[in-house]
């Protein structure tokens, strides 16, 4: 299996992270926004060829997938550019900004039956497997969800601190992982609210947002976000459910109690990243939908397109 990679920063470099760790996986291409950056990566992780442009690597015969790790802005039009070419490509969150360019984006999976997989880390992070595990064997039913998303951002930076040529958002992007985790471990969502504070007079974007969600089962979610958090760092999701509670922080999974669960034994890794790149090479090896793929994921886009207009609304009325 042989991989491109565009976008070699900070998140970039945990999937070529994981991609090692994958037998059969070569890495062949890197794509960044400088050459001088595109190189050195490329060189770190072995692979032989490096450029600024995508459309390189899309040309070349040796490429079978694309991971797209670049701005938001750019995932829908690449990941269409990917399956034109006839490449099975996996986009990072979100898949787009708008619920018009998702599915335009699902359309071109229908047309090529290529595999297109959407980042959702949370459904292959082993705390959440085992969650879901236990949902699906009928051993645990999700009443509530709290989750709390929290960072402290006044600058376009990435994980590394290094300058960002992006700006990030709190819905489209960071709530979009809460989303679609709810919706896969507690059922479609029918009801959807949110509000959100002031915009950063720079970034142009608000920098703190509260949502509420149901499912048609009835579980709720309340999901709580903010880039002014000045603390720990991260996502932290509590399951509140019928037979059990849970604290899911990444990879690691407690009690109510902050009692330790071993999730060592959920899947061959403790890496969600890595858990979700074996899923995608998995599935491109088996010609199967993936866990995770387009088809499973839009409805994420549908949820957030329909916040994201009652937010705009909201703002007429201020």
């Amino acid at each position: 299996m042989r991989i491109a990679l565009a976008g070699a920063g900070a998140f970039g470099e945990k999937h070529l992270d994981g991609l090692r760790n994958i037998p059969g996986v070569e890495i062949v291409s890197i794509i960044s926004r400088t050459a001088e950056q595109a190189a050195a990566v490329a060189k770190k992780y072995g692979a032989p060829h490096s450029s600024t442009e995508l459309e390189d690597a899309l040309a070349r015969d040796d490429v079978d997938a694309v991971i797209l790790c670049t701005p938001t802005q750019m995932h829908a039009a690449q990941a269409i550019a990917c399956m034109a070419a006839g490449k099975h490509v996996q986009v990072e969150i979100p898949l787009a900004d708008s619920r018009a360019e998702a599915e335009a984006v699902l359309q071109k999976q229908q047309e090529t039956g290529l595999v297109c997989m959407v980042g959702h880390t949370r459904r292959f992070n082993p705390s959440h497997q085992y969650v879901h595990n236990r949902i699906a064997a009928g051993e645990f039913n999700v009443q509530q969800m709290d989750v709390q998303t929290y960072f402290f951002r006044r600058k376009n930076m990435n994980a590394k601190g290094e300058p960002r040529s992006w700006t990030d958002h709190l819905l489209w992007h960071h709530a979009a992982h809460t989303i679609d985790l709810f919706a896969y471990q507690a059922g479609r969502i029918v009801k959807a609210n949110a509000l959100q504070g002031p915009k950063h007079p720079e970034l142009g974007i608000a920098m703190d947002m509260s949502i509420q969600l149901k499912s048609a089962s009835g579980a709720l979610c309340t999901l709580s976000l903010s880039f002014n958090n000045d603390g720990p760092l991260g996502t932290f999701f509590r399951y509140i459910g019928d037979s059990a509670t849970y604290i899911a922080r990444y990879d690691d999974l407690v009690n109510g109690k902050e009692e330790p669960i071993d999730v060592s034994k959920v899947a061959v890794s403790m890496n969600g990243i890595e858990l979700q790149d074996r899923e995608f090479v998995s599935a491109i090896r088996e010609g199967r939908e993936p866990n995770s793929s387009i088809g499973q994921v839009l409805d994420c886009y549908r949820v957030i397109g329909e916040l994201a207009a009652d937010l705009k609304r909201q703002d007429g009325w201020s």
